[in-house]
């Protein structure tokens, strides 16, 4: 018998955050909003999820701050 598992982490897009100055580039940017999780997939169908978190990630460096 064959049994496909598997753990990861997805990342899904929820827009532009807010405009922000990055602690470790200095640039001044419009960060992008992201909720973040990781999963336990059994036949690429996920059944769990924990460790959710919603970020802001800097789009020139990837500096991330949680929201």
């Amino acid at each position: 018998m064959i049994f496909f598992f598997g753990f990861g982490s997805k990342q899904k897009e929820l827009g532009p955050g807010a405009t922000r100055t990055c602690p470790r580039c200095g640039n001044t940017t419009v960060w992008a909003r992201v909720r973040r999780y990781r999963q336990f997939t059994v036949f690429f169908v996920p059944l769990l999820r924990w460790r959710r978190e919603q970020l802001e990630i800097c789009t020139v460096c990837g500096t991330a701050v949680t929201v």
